[in-house]
């Protein structure tokens, strides 16, 4: 088993990273104390709820040292604890120890969540502050009513992370471009034409959007604000005659703002915001979505008539039409032929004796990513865990720790791109040395888990969620699961996660979460042994139509990613008839798909690792 490399750690010799924790803890007390305050809870958000922030906004990480992309730290004068979801808890357990933040496992069933230890532990008349400008209103709403119950009062208008952060990162400056023909295949009058007809559907006069993704597929921009993401910092507000784009000046060339106004859109300073809401006719009717915009952006409407629903473009963008589905099959082509050539030269490294570490599979992936035609970046940072590493679902691997590949294990790859024609997302486990007929179970079983999926069929409008045990239930059956959920929509050349569509049983039930055709969604079934190893196979898949009967329309799930599936690591008298079916099909089209842009090592590869089973 590989040992993590990582710079020993003991009483007497504590890491930097340690004790600047410890450190800005102390400095965020003295200042809570200074100013009245019993508590402070600092999220994992921006002013646009993000889920990758820009470093200014990064105070959750800057605070506890935990950089996982999920968590909330809540800080008071005797507890600090970090409140993170089983995907990070290895990872935050090791990245807190030492800083005196107490890992909180969200979701286990002993473990309350913050605002209820907010309300067993502070007393009547403490005050929590939060940063409003990073609360979404929905959230607001809940934490008022259960601290109006127990006369905590809660301070919005204060950052009491900003009042220690010396050195605070600026906000970033990246230019925004045009998301142009032929890949952007939706025109930006079409799309704002189609949520105005919304917002009159919903009687509202106005509509305010401040989540990233809605703003570059409304408008057709892109930008490189946001790690992974090909999205800018900026808030919309959509009239009835124009809209309006709050963005820093300089971000957006003369050029370009000419082509913007053409369809109706006005630059504004991007912190002119607050002030034009405030300027609104008192009473006009707004449209907002309340998980996706903050109490701290709301100050300004206040008197505004709101109207409470999902943003119109989220629906509208998960749908891929027709032609944004062809581009995404040539990006699979794309991506799976960078696969093929990283997946040749690691097998050939490992056979020649070459040392090769979890960093290396990271880069060669994204160098063999970036021959590739519309290759823009990664879609998010890579995840290459070698058997205990790949135990912890969102493990990356970093300078300070990350294990050599050698031996004998399962190693798990989970990687993705932005490229023009759209956005991919893949997870495979490559074995390193004989596979062991435990860790071969726990593939079939889980490989059994997403054939069972990717083979449904099911009625037009049936909710997403009701998928996930679909695919739970080969490992329910042997008493085994994961603790993520199966499937997130996936954006075009957007974010590598979007809604409204959730795999999951533990999806908040929202509006619009029925599986529709065009939706393009991950299939990651996964199972974790701690300490030991961990194995996930994800494709993406597009829901399309299947049939029309008595019963209604139904809708299949197509494969659009290609990429073998390791079949050196399966138990294959395991596999009922089907599935050995659905794998040999698979993989002939992985085959009949890259074989025309593979040759040499890559292809002689691609041919051993489509064979039939």
């Amino acid at each position: 088993m590989a040992q993590p490399v990582k710079p020993a750690c003991d009483a007497a010799s504590m890491s930097s990273d340690t004790v600047s924790a410890m450190q800005r803890l102390q400095a965020l007390r003295a200042h809570l104390h200074a100013v009245g305050l019993q508590a402070c809870l600092i999220p994992t958000a921006d002013p646009h709820l993000s889920e990758y922030l820009p470093d200014h906004w990064a105070a959750r990480a800057w605070l506890s040292g935990f950089d996982g992309s999920a968590g909330s730290l809540l800080v008071t004068a005797r507890f600090a604890g970090l409140w993170t979801d089983s995907r990070y808890w290895v990872q935050a357990q090791q990245q807190l120890q030492g800083t005196g933040i107490v890992l909180m496992r969200a979701g286990a069933p002993d473990v309350p969540d913050t605002l209820a230890w907010v309300q067993r532990h502070l007393q009547a008349g403490d005050r929590l502050a939060m940063d409003g400008r990073v609360l979404d209103h929905a959230a607001a709403v809940r934490w008022r009513a259960g601290l109006r119950a127990c006369s905590i009062e809660l301070v919005l208008d204060q950052d009491p992370v900003a009042a220690v952060w010396s050195g605070r990162p600026a906000l970033p400056t990246a230019p925004v471009y045009e998301h142009r023909p032929p890949h952007a295949c939706r025109t930006r009058a079409a799309n704002l034409a189609a949520v105005r007809e919304a917002m009159g559907v919903a009687g509202a006069r106005w509509h305010l959007i401040s989540t990233l993704d809605d703003i570059a597929w409304l408008l057709n921009l892109r930008g490189a604000d946001v790690e992974y993401n090909p999205v800018f910092l900026a808030h919309a507000l959509i009239g009835p005659d124009d809209t309006r784009l709050y963005v820093a000046p300089g971000k957006i060339a003369p050029e370009l703002a000419s082509r913007l106004a053409v369809d109706g859109v006005v630059l504004r300073d991007y912190g002119a915001l607050g002030q034009d809401l405030a300027a609104l006719p008192s009473g006009q009717s707004l449209l907002i979505d309340p998980a996706r915009v903050t109490e701290g952006t709301l100050v300004a409407a206040q008197g505004l008539r709101l109207i409470e629903a999902m943003n119109p473009s989220q629906l509208f963008k998960a749908i891929k039409n027709s032609a944004e589905a062809a581009h995404i099959r040539d990006t699979m082509v794309q991506d799976g032929v960078a696969l093929c050539e990283f997946l040749a030269w690691f097998e050939a490294a490992l056979a020649a004796g070459q040392t090769v570490t979890e960093l290396d599979v990271d880069a060669r992936i994204t160098e063999a990513r970036s021959r590739r035609p519309g290759f823009v970046s990664p879609s998010f940072a890579t995840i290459a865990g070698f058997n205990a590493n790949g135990a912890m679902p969102h493990y990356r691997a970093t300078r300070q720790a990350h294990a050599r590949i050698q031996g004998q294990g399962l190693l798990l790859i989970d990687s993705g791109g932005q490229y023009l024609g759209g956005t991919t997302d893949i997870t495979r486990v490559v074995p390193v040395g004989e596979p062991t007929t435990a860790q071969r179970s726990d593939y079939t079983r889980v490989l059994q888990a997403h054939i069972a999926l990717a083979r449904s069929v099911f009625p037009v409008g049936t909710p997403a969620a009701v998928l996930d045990a679909v695919a739970r239930m080969p490992l329910w059956r042997h008493g085994l699961d994961y603790g993520h959920g199966t499937g997130h929509g996936v954006g075009y050349f957007l974010n590598v996660h979007e809604g409204p569509q959730s795999i999951s049983v533990r999806a908040h039930a929202r509006a619009h979460q029925d599986m529709q055709a065009g939706m393009l969604t991950s299939n990651e079934p996964g199972l974790y042994r701690d300490g030991q190893w961990g194995i996930r196979i994800e494709n993406l898949v597009l829901a399309v139509a299947a049939e029309q009967n008595e019963s209604g329309p139904f809708l299949a799930f197509e494969t659009v990613t290609l990429c073998p599936i390791d079949t050196r690591c399966i138990l294959r008298d395991r596999l009922a008839p089907e599935e050995r079916g659905w794998l040999d099909a698979y993989h002939q089209q992985v085959r009949s798909r890259l074989l025309p842009h593979l040759d040499g090592a890559a292809r002689a590869w691609l041919l051993a690792r489509t064979e039939r089973l």
